[in-house]
Protein backbone atom coordinates (compact mmCIF):
# COMPACT_ATOMS: atom_id res chain seq x y z
CA UNK A 1 0.00 0.00 0.00
CA UNK A 2 1.55 3.59 -0.74
CA UNK A 3 1.25 6.09 1.29
CA UNK A 4 0.47 9.76 0.71
CA UNK A 5 3.44 11.39 -1.49
CA UNK A 6 4.79 14.78 -0.22
CA UNK A 7 5.69 17.90 -3.04
CA UNK A 8 9.36 16.09 -2.86
CA UNK A 9 7.82 12.66 -4.62
CA UNK A 10 4.94 14.11 -6.56
CA UNK A 11 7.12 14.10 -9.50
CA UNK A 12 7.91 10.63 -9.43
CA UNK A 13 4.35 9.48 -9.93
CA UNK A 14 3.73 6.49 -11.83
CA UNK A 15 7.93 5.52 -11.89
CA UNK A 16 6.81 2.54 -9.76
CA UNK A 17 4.40 1.27 -11.89
CA UNK A 18 6.42 1.66 -14.95
CA UNK A 19 9.80 0.28 -13.05
CA UNK A 20 7.23 -2.89 -12.34
CA UNK A 21 6.34 -3.31 -16.14
CA UNK A 22 9.48 -3.20 -17.02
CA UNK A 23 11.02 -5.79 -14.61
CA UNK A 24 7.65 -8.25 -15.07
CA UNK A 25 8.35 -7.96 -18.91
CA UNK A 26 12.30 -8.99 -18.37
CA UNK A 27 11.44 -12.15 -16.90
CA UNK A 28 13.37 -10.71 -13.34
CA UNK A 29 11.86 -11.22 -10.19
CA UNK A 30 11.72 -8.61 -7.00
CA UNK A 31 15.00 -10.65 -5.51
CA UNK A 32 16.78 -10.31 -8.72
CA UNK A 33 16.43 -6.97 -9.17
CA UNK A 34 17.64 -6.45 -5.60
CA UNK A 35 21.08 -8.45 -6.42
CA UNK A 36 21.89 -7.08 -9.10
CA UNK A 37 21.06 -2.97 -7.79
CA UNK A 38 23.08 -4.24 -4.46
CA UNK A 39 19.83 -3.56 -2.27
CA UNK A 40 17.38 -4.74 0.46
CA UNK A 41 14.43 -6.41 -1.45
CA UNK A 42 12.18 -4.47 0.63
CA UNK A 43 13.69 -1.10 -1.19
CA UNK A 44 12.66 -2.13 -4.16
CA UNK A 45 9.05 -3.40 -3.93
CA UNK A 46 8.53 0.31 -2.11
CA UNK A 47 10.24 1.86 -5.35
CA UNK A 48 7.69 -0.19 -7.20
CA UNK A 49 4.60 0.79 -4.84
CA UNK A 50 5.88 4.33 -4.56
CA UNK A 51 6.31 4.04 -0.62
CA UNK A 52 8.26 6.72 -0.22
CA UNK A 53 7.86 6.98 3.39
CA UNK A 54 9.85 4.19 3.54
CA UNK A 55 12.70 5.10 1.55
CA UNK A 56 13.88 8.31 2.99
CA UNK A 57 14.88 11.76 1.93
CA UNK A 58 14.17 12.61 -1.71
CA UNK A 59 17.69 12.39 -2.73
CA UNK A 60 18.09 9.32 -1.88
CA UNK A 61 14.59 7.99 -3.51
CA UNK A 62 15.92 10.13 -6.69
CA UNK A 63 19.71 7.82 -7.01
CA UNK A 64 17.28 4.57 -5.99
CA UNK A 65 14.89 5.17 -9.22
CA UNK A 66 17.88 6.47 -11.08
CA UNK A 67 19.41 2.85 -10.37
CA UNK A 68 16.26 0.70 -10.47
CA UNK A 69 15.83 2.93 -13.60
CA UNK A 70 18.81 2.29 -15.74
CA UNK A 71 18.87 -1.04 -14.83
CA UNK A 72 15.48 -1.59 -16.51
CA UNK A 73 17.03 0.31 -20.05
CA UNK A 74 14.05 2.76 -18.86
CA UNK A 75 16.17 6.46 -18.80
CA UNK A 76 13.54 8.09 -21.38
CA UNK A 77 12.81 11.68 -21.49
CA UNK A 78 9.73 11.40 -19.00
CA UNK A 79 11.55 8.98 -16.58
CA UNK A 80 14.38 11.96 -16.45
CA UNK A 81 12.17 14.94 -16.15
CA UNK A 82 10.41 12.76 -13.48
CA UNK A 83 13.76 12.87 -11.83
CA UNK A 84 15.02 16.23 -12.62
CA UNK A 85 11.86 17.29 -10.78
CA UNK A 86 12.36 15.98 -7.30
CA UNK A 87 13.73 18.84 -5.13
CA UNK A 88 17.62 19.28 -3.52
CA UNK A 89 17.55 18.28 0.16
CA UNK A 90 17.48 20.94 2.12
CA UNK A 91 20.66 20.89 4.48
CA UNK A 92 19.62 20.95 8.58
CA UNK A 93 20.00 23.93 10.18
CA UNK A 94 22.94 24.23 12.37
CA UNK A 95 21.99 26.69 15.40
CA UNK A 96 24.90 27.92 16.72
CA UNK A 97 25.14 27.60 20.82
CA UNK A 98 28.39 29.56 21.04
CA UNK A 99 26.79 32.74 22.56
CA UNK A 100 25.91 31.34 26.15
CA UNK A 101 24.61 33.80 28.42
CA UNK A 102 26.99 34.87 30.83
CA UNK A 103 25.47 34.18 34.06
CA UNK A 104 25.22 30.73 32.64
CA UNK A 105 28.61 30.25 31.45
CA UNK A 106 29.83 31.08 35.38
CA UNK A 107 26.79 28.60 36.50
CA UNK A 108 28.38 25.85 34.49
CA UNK A 109 31.98 26.18 35.44
CA UNK A 110 30.94 26.38 38.79
CA UNK A 111 29.25 23.56 38.95
CA UNK A 112 32.37 21.61 37.44
CA UNK A 113 34.75 23.18 39.80
CA UNK A 114 32.36 21.98 42.49
CA UNK A 115 32.15 18.20 41.43
CA UNK A 116 35.64 18.58 40.85
CA UNK A 117 36.43 19.29 44.52
CA UNK A 118 33.93 17.18 45.71
CA UNK A 119 35.36 14.32 44.20
CA UNK A 120 39.21 15.11 45.13
CA UNK A 121 37.87 15.43 48.78
CA UNK A 122 36.16 11.77 48.54
CA UNK A 123 39.53 10.07 47.20
CA UNK A 124 41.95 11.79 49.10
CA UNK A 125 40.67 12.08 52.75
CA UNK A 126 40.33 8.93 53.40
CA UNK A 127 43.89 7.80 52.26
CA UNK A 128 44.95 10.73 54.56
CA UNK A 129 43.31 9.26 57.52
CA UNK A 130 44.61 5.96 56.76
CA UNK A 131 48.18 7.46 56.61
CA UNK A 132 47.82 9.18 59.63
CA UNK A 133 46.80 5.94 61.40
CA UNK A 134 49.29 4.31 60.29
CA UNK A 135 52.03 6.69 61.24
CA UNK A 136 50.73 6.75 65.08
CA UNK A 137 50.29 3.09 65.14
CA UNK A 138 54.19 2.95 64.41
CA UNK A 139 55.32 5.62 66.74
CA UNK A 140 53.62 3.86 69.40
CA UNK A 141 55.26 0.80 68.66
CA UNK A 142 57.80 -0.03 71.73
CA UNK A 143 61.18 -0.34 70.66
CA UNK A 144 62.82 -3.97 69.78
CA UNK A 145 65.31 -5.00 72.41
CA UNK A 146 69.05 -4.26 70.51
CA UNK A 147 72.11 -6.40 71.47
CA UNK A 148 74.78 -3.99 73.39
CA UNK A 149 78.09 -4.06 71.09
CA UNK A 150 80.49 -5.10 73.16
CA UNK A 151 83.58 -5.01 70.12
CA UNK A 152 86.54 -2.88 72.09
CA UNK A 153 85.13 -3.27 75.20
CA UNK A 154 87.61 -4.80 77.85
CA UNK A 155 86.91 -7.60 79.48
CA UNK A 156 84.68 -7.05 82.62
CA UNK A 157 86.40 -7.19 86.10
CA UNK A 158 85.39 -9.79 89.06
CA UNK A 159 83.04 -8.06 91.32
CA UNK A 160 84.75 -8.18 94.85
CA UNK A 161 82.17 -8.90 97.40
CA UNK A 162 81.09 -5.40 99.23
CA UNK A 163 78.20 -4.66 101.16
CA UNK A 164 75.56 -3.24 98.85
CA UNK A 165 73.45 -0.47 100.10
CA UNK A 166 69.61 -0.37 98.76
CA UNK A 167 68.97 2.90 99.47
CA UNK A 168 70.50 6.40 101.21
CA UNK A 169 67.33 6.73 103.37
CA UNK A 170 67.63 7.29 107.02
CA UNK A 171 65.95 4.89 109.73
CA UNK A 172 62.67 4.93 108.77
CA UNK A 173 61.87 4.71 113.15
CA UNK A 174 64.20 3.76 116.04
CA UNK A 175 63.14 0.84 117.52
CA UNK A 176 61.58 0.85 120.94
CA UNK A 177 62.84 -1.21 123.53
CA UNK A 178 60.59 -4.38 123.94
CA UNK A 179 57.98 -4.84 126.48
CA UNK A 180 58.75 -7.07 129.68
CA UNK A 181 58.73 -10.54 129.20
CA UNK A 182 59.68 -12.66 126.08
CA UNK A 183 62.57 -13.24 123.95
CA UNK A 184 64.38 -9.70 122.83
CA UNK A 185 66.75 -9.28 119.90
CA UNK A 186 69.88 -7.06 119.98
CA UNK A 187 72.10 -5.78 117.58
CA UNK A 188 74.96 -3.90 117.39
CA UNK A 189 76.37 -2.21 114.63
CA UNK A 190 81.00 -1.82 114.21
CA UNK A 191 80.19 -0.44 110.85
CA UNK A 192 77.47 0.39 108.69
CA UNK A 193 74.57 -1.83 107.80
CA UNK A 194 71.99 -2.14 106.09
CA UNK A 195 69.16 -3.60 108.17
CA UNK A 196 65.19 -5.06 107.77
CA UNK A 197 62.85 -5.93 110.48
CA UNK A 198 59.66 -6.99 109.05
CA UNK A 199 56.75 -7.70 111.98
CA UNK A 200 54.69 -10.48 111.90
CA UNK A 201 51.90 -8.33 110.59
CA UNK A 202 54.05 -7.50 107.33
CA UNK A 203 54.77 -4.04 108.30
CA UNK A 204 58.47 -2.77 108.91
CA UNK A 205 59.56 -2.45 112.03
CA UNK A 206 62.84 -0.97 110.71
CA UNK A 207 64.09 -0.49 107.28
CA UNK A 208 66.98 1.70 106.30
CA UNK A 209 71.07 2.13 106.85
CA UNK A 210 72.09 1.86 110.41
CA UNK A 211 75.68 3.63 111.12
CA UNK A 212 78.41 2.19 112.96
CA UNK A 213 78.32 1.97 117.23
CA UNK A 214 74.31 2.13 117.03
CA UNK A 215 71.92 -0.87 118.81
CA UNK A 216 68.80 -2.04 117.78
CA UNK A 217 66.48 -4.02 120.01
CA UNK A 218 63.07 -6.07 119.39
CA UNK A 219 61.06 -8.28 121.27
CA UNK A 220 61.17 -11.84 119.04
CA UNK A 221 57.64 -12.32 119.22
CA UNK A 222 56.89 -9.07 117.23
CA UNK A 223 59.32 -10.06 114.49
CA UNK A 224 59.16 -12.35 111.46
CA UNK A 225 62.02 -12.15 109.07
CA UNK A 226 65.23 -10.38 109.44
CA UNK A 227 67.59 -9.62 107.28
CA UNK A 228 71.36 -7.43 108.24
CA UNK A 229 73.39 -6.61 105.48
CA UNK A 230 77.31 -6.45 105.87
CA UNK A 231 77.13 -8.64 108.45
CA UNK A 232 80.50 -9.16 109.53
CA UNK A 233 80.45 -5.62 111.06
CA UNK A 234 77.32 -6.74 113.08
CA UNK A 235 76.93 -8.73 116.48
CA UNK A 236 73.40 -10.00 116.77
CA UNK A 237 72.24 -11.24 120.09
CA UNK A 238 68.85 -13.66 120.41
CA UNK A 239 67.50 -14.12 124.10
CA UNK A 240 70.77 -13.41 125.78
CA UNK A 241 73.03 -16.10 123.58
CA UNK A 242 75.44 -14.46 120.70
CA UNK A 243 74.61 -15.72 117.24
CA UNK A 244 77.11 -16.22 114.87
CA UNK A 245 76.86 -14.55 111.58
CA UNK A 246 79.84 -15.46 109.98
CA UNK A 247 78.86 -19.20 109.44
CA UNK A 248 75.06 -17.87 108.22
CA UNK A 249 75.71 -14.79 105.97
CA UNK A 250 76.45 -15.65 102.44
CA UNK A 251 77.72 -12.87 100.32
CA UNK A 252 78.01 -10.67 103.63
CA UNK A 253 74.40 -10.64 103.96
CA UNK A 254 72.65 -12.66 106.74
CA UNK A 255 68.77 -13.49 106.65
CA UNK A 256 66.73 -15.07 109.07
CA UNK A 257 63.36 -15.62 110.38
CA UNK A 258 61.96 -15.72 113.42
CA UNK A 259 59.99 -18.88 114.88
CA UNK A 260 57.24 -19.20 117.25
CA UNK A 261 59.58 -19.95 120.72
CA UNK A 262 61.43 -16.93 119.33
CA UNK A 263 64.73 -18.71 117.75
CA UNK A 264 66.32 -17.74 114.66
CA UNK A 265 66.46 -20.04 111.93
CA UNK A 266 68.73 -18.97 108.44
CA UNK A 267 67.21 -18.38 105.49
CA UNK A 268 68.32 -17.90 101.80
Amino acid sequence: MSSHPDNSHHALAGCGERLKQAREAAGLSIDDVAAKLHMPSRIVRSLEAEDWSRLGAPVFVRGQVRSYSRLMGLMTAPMLDALEGVGPVEPSRIVSRTHTPKAQWWAEQLGRRLVYIVLTLFLVVPAWVATRQHLSNTGDAAPLDLPVDTVGQAPAKPATPRTVVASMAPVVAAASRPQAGGGEIVIRTRGESWITVSAVDGSQLEQGLVPANSERRYASAQVARLTIGNASAVDVENNGRDVDLGSLARANVARFTVSSDGSLIASD
